[in-house]
């Protein structure tokens, strides 16, 4: 592997790429240290101790949010518009055939990704603004002059205007490392913003005890391995095609497979199921101290029900990331609509009939392989409250979703890297760590 590294720097061209994708990480990190005016740090630092959704949103800003920046959203807005476009497709007829139109497809796809995006950003900015001023009902302000009262509407379209200008110029940053460097851009701006706090966490369980780090440093390389394992396993269904006689050339009469991916649907289900476990805690937080009696014993009720503490919460946890990776699958493989596209091609699975016998099929093979990778996430996305029954703390050197997407942007960028240097004969990274 290190003379893998050693080659790719070696090449002007891919040492170019990889310099400039440093670069613009590196940007990226500045300007998420850049501070929106008029906010209260230390009360800052209280609500992220109270509110884990909050520290979810932090970690897809890259760590901007604990800060206030003008990157304080990062690509979260982004992100919720792609997969809004992509829970719309099958519904609405012209996006389903923009999926079918290929490359021009794709870029109109983007077009409206890139315009859905701003009024997201703007509300996704208002409500997380909002939340941060009223501190979720503890009493603790973050923003001042926020609201639209006299005196303050200024203030507060100027800040949802950087915010939202802030999550288009992470986008575009994103953008340039897909055309001029390495990787996914967004996904690596991501990635970026998760490890940079792993010498913060470090540091933390240095001064709380030493032999936390030799644990949890076992417990993350073990999870690793697994996610390693899960992310590239994959059940390979033979095809076959036919052959056809145009003019003088014979074309088909191959036989290749069908890479069927044991989890499809990646980090996408996690986040569904933390948006909505969280959602009945942070609404009842507001009525703990309502006056009205009844009112504040039910929000009471809720709150102690979905507290992150009890064993419900993440038991509710668990079943929703299944029922959201299988949910999420079958959206994903009623785009690819890969029966049709076999049969336009003169592929068949052997002994399958083709139409809706091979759908029938390939569906019945992915529902059964999704159970493998839906149960995987679920003791991902629970991993916190197991590591704490048996070592006393939840705290990881990286959370159990920031860990899939981390080591899911690591094997992509790798894979991309080994693409370039077999282009140039050269041994890649993946085949020297098999």
């Amino acid at each position: 592997m290190l003379q893998a590294v050693g080659n790719a720097f070696r090449l002007p061209d891919l040492r170019k790429k990889i310099v400039f994708t440093l670069v613009i990480l590196v940007i990226y990190r500045f300007a998420a240290h850049v501070p929106i005016p008029g906010v209260d740090r230390e009360a800052l630092r209280f609500i992220f101790q109270q509110n884990q959704l909050l520290g979810l949103l932090d970690m897809f800003s890259g760590g901007a949010m604990s800060n206030f920046s003008v990157m304080a959203m990062g690509v979260y807005p982004y992100i919720t518009a792609q997969i809004v476009l992509q829970l719309l497709a099958p519904i609405v007829p012209a996006l389903n055939q923009l999926n079918k139109e290929g490359e021009a497809g794709r870029e109109k796809m983007n077009q409206y990704t890139m315009l859905l995006t701003i009024p997201l950003a703007a509300l996704h900015g208002f409500g997380q603004t909002t939340l941060l001023a009223q501190a979720g009902g503890t009493g603790v302000g973050v923003i001042a002059n926020w609201g639209f009262r006299p005196g303050t509407i200024l203030p507060t379209i100027a800040t949802l205007l950087t915010l939202t200008s802030g999550t288009m110029l992470a986008i575009w940053l994103g953008q340039l490392i897909d055309e001029d460097g390495i990787g996914n851009g967004i996904s690596l701006i991501i990635f970026g913003g998760i490890i940079s706090g792993i010498p913060q966490r470090l540091a933390q369980m240095w001064f709380t005890s030493p032999a936390l780090i030799i644990v949890f440093a076992a417990i993350t390389a073990v999870t690793v391995v697994g996610i390693v394992l899960v992310h590239e396993g994959q059940r390979r269904v033979p095809v076959h095609y036919a052959k056809r006689v145009r003019g003088n050339r014979i074309y088909g009469g191959q036989s290749t497979h069908i890479p069927l991916q044991v989890n499809s649907a990646g980090m996408i289900p996690l986040i569904f199921a933390v948006s909505i476990i969280m959602l009945p805690g942070v609404v009842a937080s507001y009525f703990v101290g309502s006056d009205i009696a009844v009112l504040s014993g039910v929000a009471g009720v809720v709150a102690r029900m979905f507290d992150s503490e009890g064993v419900l919460y993440w038991l509710f946890y668990f079943l929703l990331v299944v029922g959201f990776t299988y949910f999420y699958t079958d959206i994903i493989f009623q785009q690819q609509d890969l029966p049709e596209t076999l049969r336009r091609q003169g592929g068949f699975v052997p002994g399958i009939r083709p139409g809706a016998r091979t759908a029938e099929y390939l569906h019945g093979i992915v529902r059964r392989i999704t159970m493998v990778g839906a149960l995987f996430l679920g003791l991902i996305a629970i991993m916190p409250f197991l590591v704490q029954l048996f070592v006393g703390t939840g705290e990881m050197l990286l959370t159990s979703t920031g860990l899939l997407i981390v080591v899911g942007v690591v094997l992509d960028t790798m894979k991309q890297l080994e693409a370039q240097l077999l282009m140039r004969h050269y041994e890649g990274f993946i085949r020297r760590m098999r």
